[in-house]
């Protein structure tokens, strides 16, 4: 592993903040724009990857089930892996109520196609909470005492719609050591874990919140990303984990990924 060259890619790109944990140990810790250590960061589309997790929680405690057909045919994992059928759209600031997502018509027979969406987040916000309800609880606070306390991971904001519920496609906002520590205990493994990065069918580069990729002669990662290029990537054969903030368009994750195992050559001046 070759931090330098990844390091340097990154801060060619509008780099906030960089933080590599391997092995049991912080690694690399950096900073820009503006951003430090106590300063959270929105993780835009990155607030996806604790759902699945969260729905493999559930199902351990029967209150759910990953293959339940809850909403026109489609299953929870279906909906986590975006293939339920749902309609493009809520994204960004357009993420809908829970009732409003579970009235939402299909657009497709669910397990067919692949679209990439916040609205089936926002269906699996719905069932869910019903399921919670008897509990007292809702996604959010499921999540916090069923994750977040296990974890010592505290989020600085998470979005609140005019209902009083939480957009789980989007919406939290944590300093990187925080998402650091969720990459940490993605990479303790297991039977949830591996469920999540278990690609699905019609897309076999998502799992349930997770990108999936194999570098090309390099090791497998799961990551979920945001808008600006945000992302926590997991590699569990390396025991590595990394936080990446920015604000960019011109970053790829696999080029930054691919400089850490495969660095560019270096260019020697003629004498």
């Amino acid at each position: 592993m070759n931090l330098a060259p990844a390091a340097d890619y990154a801060r060619k790109h509008d780099l906030h903040a960089l933080l590599v944990w391997r092995a049991g140990e912080l690694i690399h810790e950096e900073y820009a724009g503006g951003y430090n250590r106590e300063r959270p960061h929105a993780l835009y589309s990155g607030t996806k990857s604790f759902w699945g997790i969260a729905a493999c929680l559930a199902q351990r405690e029967a209150l759910l089930e990953l293959d339940e057909r809850v909403w026109s045919g489609a299953t929870v994992s279906e909906l986590l892996s975006m293939t339920a059928g749902a309609p493009f759209g809520g994204l960004g600031r357009a993420v809908p109520a829970f009732q409003k997502a579970l009235a939402s018509q299909t657009v497709a027979a669910p397990g067919v196609k692949f679209t990439y969406s916040g609205i089936p987040f926002q269906i699996f916000g719905a069932i869910f909470a019903q399921r919670l309800a008897p509990l007292g609880m809702t996604p959010l606070s499921y999540l916090q005492t069923r994750l977040f306390e296990l974890i010592d991971l505290q989020y600085a904001r998470w979005r609140t719609l005019p209902d009083g519920t939480h957009t789980l496609p989007t919406g939290a906002e944590l300093t990187a050591a925080n998402w650091l520590k969720y990459g940490v205990y993605l990479l303790g493994g297991g039977p949830l874990v591996a469920r999540c990065f278990t690609p699905n069918t019609i897309n076999p580069r998502y799992g349930l919140g997770f990108w999936l990729a194999t570098l090309k002669d390099g090791p497998f990662v799961a990551y979920a990303s945001g808008s600006g290029k945000q992302a926590l990537y997991v590699l569990p054969s390396e025991q590595t984990a990394i936080v990446h903030f920015a604000q960019s368009k011109s970053f790829a994750h696999e080029t930054f990924l691919r400089r850490i195992y495969f660095p560019p050559p270096r260019v020697t001046q003629p004498p």
